[in-house]
């Protein structure tokens, strides 16, 4: 019949033509003749209808062998005239993306705009969905009405086009239906239905079903939980081209679930997903190039692949951008543009970029100082129950920074942060436990949360520690385990640690006396500014403990000490001067400070400090 058509026939009457035969309308259904009428159209008179008409052929598999890239194609050149059922799935295709087609959120957004601008853009699917009952067509205007594209937001009349096109079989339909019933989405949840939709579409070869059979199997969504099971279907979803199964493979290799951890397999499937541009993977592979996970450390290409999902409107990704703006990993370091990207993430949601604006606003980078501002921000992380957020809340109210000074309201975040496992959360609210701070005086429950803190390595709680075990507070005296617990925070070059420590080395408690070793980590110590320490290292130089006696290192020490506010270190010096500058050698005998106090040459009492 097609050979006998005129080659004179108008484009849209071949089109029409091509409609009744993929729908069955006044004439047999016939695909394959729908789409050689579709092709006559576009190859005598580049018809866009035709074009749409066919790339909705080549996406579902009507009439040819389904080909994504070739329906992308054909909607590419339609839409470029004007088409409105082309950039309905363009809309849907960069959107989610499908095996050979890039996933563009931006780009996704404009043609949805597009849509909007063109009055019955989505006409050809509602004829063929309500009229001609097609289900690929039904479920795309289940589509439309589930995104807005064409049609108003509606999650019930979505779901209700969706179970007509999975009633039909269709296993795109199929595929979506499993989503709304896991997922709530315009029906009641029904994880056990959604599993049974999913499998149908899986079976019928659907990639995103098989993805979703995975990510069931993964988390026990309507079936008992198994991890190796989600590493199957992922497998099988991944290899098909599919960037959502592409990513959730790369994290299952990377933390290890259901497979032997791979850091080289894991940046393997997260570059194949974001080569197709998935957001999540782009953010995912930044990481990994930022942190050296199986792949060199990079932090240029972990910027790189950050913004790529940043400007996607990924919020983790943008957040993680605005992190290396401030601090210039892998880009040059840019406060303002930190704070653009960490406003863009909390616009989305992002408590962490809730808690970076806080501290931006807090210590004036890239924005002016503002302690209120900053409060807010650190409020709104806080009441999401991220742990950071509540430990700077509580800093916050402990020393009225933005806020009125509440010390109890200050206990109140420290507890929910440490009860998270946030160590310096731990060590704070401990340290209020020991001082009385905001609760009742309770040293036990300091140690309580000092030992929690310290066994995650942080060397403020292990100091901590190591203190209430030298004094017996909350605790039974222990100088053994005093100098345990100095020695883990020394390790890492604590300084109020390292002090301790060589009190301990020095007077022998705990551990063999070792003037020398002890006289080493003072200087540690001291270098850092440690006041105590800068008391004693002057000290040893004074006395040869540890050291040649060298009275005029001892007393630069002294001065640095004195000059920091320390009295003793004040009064040392005082006796160190008199002892130079007064007392020439073998003009008079050594005298003993009382001597020197009788004489005049010393003040009885310290001076207060400068």
């Amino acid at each position: 019949m097609l050979r006998s058509e005129s080659t004179t026939m108008d484009a849209d009457h071949l089109f029409q033509l091509g409609n009744e035969h993929l729908f069955g309308t006044n004439r047999s259904k016939c695909e394959s003749t729908a789409t050689a009428y579709y092709k006559k159209a576009i190859n005598y008179y580049q018809h866009s209808k035709s074009q749409g008409a066919l790339g909705f052929c080549y996406e579902f598999g009507l009439g040819v062998e389904k080909d994504f890239v070739q329906a992308e194609q054909l909607y590419l050149t339609a839409s470029s005239q004007g088409d409105g059922l082309s950039m309905a799935r363009l809309a849907f295709l960069r959107k989610y993306g499908r095996p050979g087609v890039k996933i563009d959120r931006v780009e996704a957004e404009e043609w949805a705009l597009k849509v909007k601008e063109c009055p019955q853009a989505v006409e050809w699917i509602i004829q063929a969905a309500t009229v001609d009952l097609d289900p690929s067509a039904q479920y795309a205007l289940g589509v439309c009405y589930h995104d807005g594209v064409g049609m108003p937001k509606d999650e019930h009349a979505a779901f209700r086009w969706y179970k007509a096109s999975a009633e039909q079989g269709n296993p795109r339909g199929q595929g979506i239906l499993g989503y709304c019933y896991g997922e709530g989405f315009g029906v009641a949840k029904d994880e056990l239905e959604a599993m049974r939709w999913y499998r149908l579409a899986a079976a019928q070869g659907e990639t995103v079903a098989i993805y979703n059979v995975g990510y069931c199997y993964e988390d026990g969504i309507g079936v008992e939980k198994d991890v190796q099971e989600a590493v199957k279907w992922y497998k099988l979803s991944a290899e098909q081209g599919n960037a959502f199964a592409q990513n959730s493979l790369g994290y299952c290799y990377e933390d290890g679930i259901g497979v032997s951890q791979d850091f080289k397999k894991a940046t393997h499937w997260y570059k194949q997903s974001a080569d197709q541009g998935y957001p999540w993977a782009e953010c995912n592979l930044g990481y990994c190039f930022q942190n050296g996970i199986g792949v060199d450390k990079d932090d240029a290409l972990g910027a790189y692949w950050y913004r790529k999902a940043a400007l996607q409107g990924h919020a983790r990704a943008q957040h993680n951008l605005g992190f290396c703006y401030q601090n210039g990993i892998g880009v040059d370091k840019d406060e303002q543009e930190a704070v653009k990207w960490y406003r863009r993430s909390a616009e989305r949601g992002n408590i962490f970029a809730y808690h970076s604006l806080g501290y931006c606003f807090q210590n004036g980078i890239g924005v002016e100082v503002n302690e209120r501002e900053a409060v807010l921000w650190y409020c709104l992380s806080a009441e999401e129950n991220h742990a950071p957020a509540q430990l700077s809340l509580g800093y916050c109210y402990r020393n009225g920074i933005g806020v009125e000074k509440d010390e109890r309201e200050a206990v109140k975040w420290f507890r929910q942060s440490a009860e998270q496992g946030n160590a310096l959360a731990q060590n704070s609210l401990g340290f209020c436990y020991e001082e009385g701070l905001g609760v009742k005086k309770d040293c036990p429950r300091a140690v309580y949360w000092y030992h929690k803190s310290a066994l995650q390595n942080n060397p403020w709680a292990q100091c901590n520690l190591g203190f209430c075990y030298a004094n017996g507070i909350g605790v039974q005296q222990n100088n053994s385990k005093a100098v345990y617990w100095y020695r883990q925070a020394a390790a890492q070059n604590h300084a109020r640690a390292l002090d301790k420590l060589g009190l301990h080395l020095q007077s022998g408690l705990g551990v063999d006396r070792d003037h020398d070793m002890a006289f080493k980590l003072f200087l540690r110590a001291a270098e850092q500014d440690h006041i105590a320490a800068q008391y004693h290292l002057a000290n040893c130089y004074e006395k040869g403990l540890g050291c040649p006696v060298d009275l005029s290192e001892a007393t630069i020490w002294f001065e640095r000490a004195a000059m920091a506010g320390c009295r003793s270190s004040h009064e040392r010096l005082r006796r160190l001067l008199v002892r130079a500058c007064l007392i020439s050698p073998g003009s008079l005998p050594m005298m003993s400070d009382d001597d020197l106090m009788c004489s005049g040459f010393i003040c009885g009492h310290s001076a207060p400090a400068a």
